[in-house]
């Protein structure tokens, strides 16, 4: 691990947060900061604020690298999609903006998938093998699939279809809450919809987060499943902690056969170590969905 405390900013809808993370004990080496979101979220008004956080931490983390969330779909260090944020972001080159920004490295993931990392090796997963799926249940459904620890990233199975239904159209909290369902009311829902993940995926544990989590006594036990299924542990400080851990592991200790983490094919560093004959600088492209978060925390 590295010895400074690395950088974690989560990107929300209402607030953008950031915090030094301590990754020997998985948590934030200081308070964090929070600073509202600007009312037209585009990427380059969001970076200022970035770079606010950046600076105001900046003795502590010297000049090491940061990790960013976004709720998008992140490929190559371009985000595809756009949850709570404005629509300037869908194929926006994100990571350069913040490295031209702040003059370091940035690793900027998916907010589910920060969310994921972090209670894996720090939470309510930690030391479990095999295939974990970790949720949030917010404004909408994320989710991140882990095997072993290894992140198989933008897995947007909020959106799986059910009975002719976007998920988490009928399942979120969010949903929930703007149609004043009791707690018997939306058990079913969410059931169905975690039976459907266990048919498609057969996990080993499935961690629920988001805001509703801190309820997990009155409906997870009531929940008819063979997976087990736990509340998770960070909650709303998972985002920051998985970003900062995502960054220590891509930028700082790379491991070069881990796709999750190594650069994408469109970076240079690629493709100068990679041998063989060399390959088509088409850029991928996913038309990944949109995924709201519970951005409730203070």
């Amino acid at each position: 691990m590295s010895e400074r405390p690395v950088l974690g900013i989560d990107i929300g809808g209402s607030g953008i947060k950031g915090a030094p993370v301590d990754l020997t004990v998985g948590d934030w080496a200081t308070e964090r900061l929070k600073i509202a979101t600007p009312a037209k979220s585009t990427p380059k008004n969001v970076a200022k604020i970035v770079k606010e956080i950046v600076d105001h931490f900046s003795d502590t983390i010297g000049d090491g690298p940061i990790g960013v969330t976004v709720p998008a779909v992140v490929m190559h260090g371009v985000t595809r999609s756009a949850a709570n944020i404005d629509k300037a972001w869908i194929d926006f080159p994100i990571e350069q903006l913040f490295a031209d920004m702040l003059g370091r490295e940035v690793a900027v993931v998916n907010d589910a998938d920060a969310a994921g990392v972090c209670e894996v090796k720090y939470g309510a997963a930690k030391d479990r093998p095999g295939l974990v799926l970790v949720t949030t249940l917010g404004t909408g459904i994320g989710t991140a699939i882990l095997h072993n620890g290894v992140l198989i990233p933008n897995a947007e199975l909020g959106h799986i279809e059910i009975d002719g239904h976007d998920a988490e159209s009928r399942a979120s909290a969010g949903v929930k809450e703007r149609e004043g369902w009791s707690m018997a009311k939306w058990i079913p829902k969410i059931e169905r919809y975690y039976q459907t993940l266990e048919r498609l995926l057969w996990p080993d544990l499935i961690v629920v987060g988001g805001g509703i989590s801190r309820e997990h006594e009155r409906f997870l036990p009531k929940l008819t499943l063979n997976t087990p299924i736990v509340p998770a542990m960070f909650r709303n400080r998972a985002g920051i902690i998985g970003a900062a851990r995502l960054a220590h592991d891509r930028l700082v200790h790379p491991d070069p056969l881990d796709v999750t983490t190594s650069p994408g094919p469109g970076d240079d560093r690629t493709r100068e170590a990679a041998p063989g004959p060399a390959t088509s600088d088409r850029e991928d492209g996913a038309d990944g969905g949109d995924r709201a978060r519970d951005d409730s925390s203070s």
